[in-house]
């Protein structure tokens, strides 16, 4: 679905690839939780920052409620359905918290839960796209950062994104029809530039 897939083994090698460099001429900490072989939480820091990826994330990171009924997906093979990612350095900070989950009910039921827990952070947009995460904005440390969040793309397709606030502090709901049920994913996404704390 949305975030959550960024975490599968190929966005790990990724990561630990960009930080190699990084890593070897600092002087750095490394220390991997597995559970049951899964590796689910890893943390890295070093004197100038740090990342740190939970796949055990919490739903009250996202500051929502998990829908009335709702399952929340199990991982299948290497793709998490669920992260917490905190990636922080003197020049940006990004932290991601994603859920996805699984419900009987109808996309249109999820929908309205969904626009009025979303109303208390904002004015909710209602996107449209063809994928789960397509109409998403996400810019560290950018200088329009700070605007509002908006549709992006041709805002055409069958997956419902509901958003509110700003490119640097958002909440995001992702609905997509299931059989006759929905799969969503809930997500929190808070940057900053050089200046200022997550």
């Amino acid at each position: 679905m949305l975030i959550p897939k960024a975490l599968d083994n190929r966005t790990k090698a990724l990561i630990a690839v960009a930080f190699a460099g990084w890593l070897t001429v600092l002087g750095c900490t490394v220390d991997v939780k597995d559970r049951d072989g899964n590796n689910s939480k890893v943390d890295i820091q070093t004197p100038v920052g740090g990342i740190h990826v939970d796949e055990d994330a919490n739903v009250k990171d996202t500051g929502l409620a998990v829908y009335p009924g709702a399952r929340k997906k199990e991982k299948t093979g290497n793709d998490s359905k669920s992260a917490n990612v905190n990636i922080s350095s003197s020049f940006f900070g990004v932290k991601v918290v994603a859920l996805e989950y699984e419900s009987d009910d109808s996309p249109s039921k999820v929908q309205a839960f969904y626009q009025d827990q979303l109303k208390k952070f904002g004015k909710v947009i209602q996107c449209l796209t063809d994928k789960h995460g397509g109409d998403l904005t996400v810019k560290a440390g950018h200088n329009s950062s700070s605007r509002e969040v908006r549709c992006e793309g041709d805002n055409n397709g069958s997956v419902v994104e509901l958003k509110v606030g700003t490119e640097d502090n958002q909440h995001l709901v992702s609905v997509e029809p299931q059989g006759n049920g929905s799969d969503f994913a809930l997500v929190f996404i808070q940057t900053r530039g050089k200046e200022g704390t997550i």
